[in-house]
């Protein structure tokens, strides 16, 4: 193989989507954030073609520099691995980006809303008061699976997304399909204040806001250091607080964050998360 021919098959093997490259190293995504990868050498956050350990602090760009990161190898041995894994797909294939899917947000079922509402408000200690306008407004319903939605918007107040919590039998939580977090959050309350805390769900944020009626509180949807909102919000002179849950996750996420934007300030409840420490005041 010519010099050239090794060029070229290399920049190939480096446009191989990440998350087709993953599963072959071990790597299992994570439940409720699709961006989130957890691998043997830690939790990995993608972003098209790059990627960022956050439990190590290195990241990179490209299927390549992603098999040296997990493999430990050098790149002459990754280009062989990726060329051995991936010898049959053509360079239109390894490069052309996956559409993003459709937003398909739940139909609100208001039959279901009482059981949601005895959910949120006798088990999480929510308080009715709260609930009330977020219902009004259509950010929050109930679904035919007596789920709780709560919506994302983005800064046009359109939905770019769903935050979906189970109230029955096993508790779960998750996105609607096509929900795109990056766009937008949940907000409590929807309009502009100084001071925001950036909170790990739609319940924590409407915990937090509970506790500190002062604050805008919002959620990224999942633990994560840098939503595209986030900057915007700096830049309009917000005094942010990342209020993330106090666990391991939680702080190196924070960490993360305050690492990428120092203006950013730690604020990390005394319980595991917002709602564990409102539920200890009823």
């Amino acid at each position: 193989m010519t010099f050239g021919q090794r060029r070229e098959l290399a920049e190939r093997l480096r446009t191989i989507p990440l998350e087709r490259v993953l599963p072959l190293c071990g790597a299992q995504p994570d439940r409720h954030d699709r961006r989130k990868w957890h691998t043997p050498v830690g939790v990995l956050s993608i972003t098209g073609p790059k990627f960022m350990n956050w439990t190590l602090g290195a990241g990179g760009g490209g299927a390549i520099d992603l098999v040296i990161h997990l493999h430990h190898m050098d790149f002459k041995a990754a280009v062989a691995w990726l060329s051995d894994h991936f010898s049959g797909v053509p360079p239109s294939e390894a490069s052309a980006p996956a559409p993003a899917p459709a937003l398909q947000l739940p139909p609100p079922a208001p039959g279901q809303l009482p059981r949601v509402r005895d959910y949120l408000i006798a088990q999480r200690r929510l308080p009715s008061v709260l609930l009330a306008p977020l219902i009004d407004s259509g950010t929050h319903y109930a679904d035919a699976r007596a789920n709780a939605v709560f919506l994302l918007h983005n800064e046009q107040n359109l939905p770019v997304g769903a935050e979906l919590r189970g109230t029955t039998g096993q508790s779960w939580h998750g996105l609607a399909p096509g929900s795109q977090k990056n766009l937008g959050c949940f907000s409590i309350p929807a309009h502009s204040l100084p001071t925001v805390v950036l909170c790990e769900s739609a319940i924590d944020a409407i915990s937090c806001f509970a506790l500190h009626p002062g604050c805008r509180c919002l959620s990224t949807a999942g633990a994560r250091p840098d939503p595209h909102w986030l900057r915007p919000l700096l830049d309009q002179g917000c005094q942010i607080y990342c209020g993330f849950d106090a666990d391991s996750t939680g702080d190196a996420m924070a960490r993360a964050m305050i690492q990428l934007h120092p203006a950013v300030q730690r604020l990390r409840p005394s319980a595991h998360d917002w709602n564990d420490l409102l539920r200890s005041q009823a």
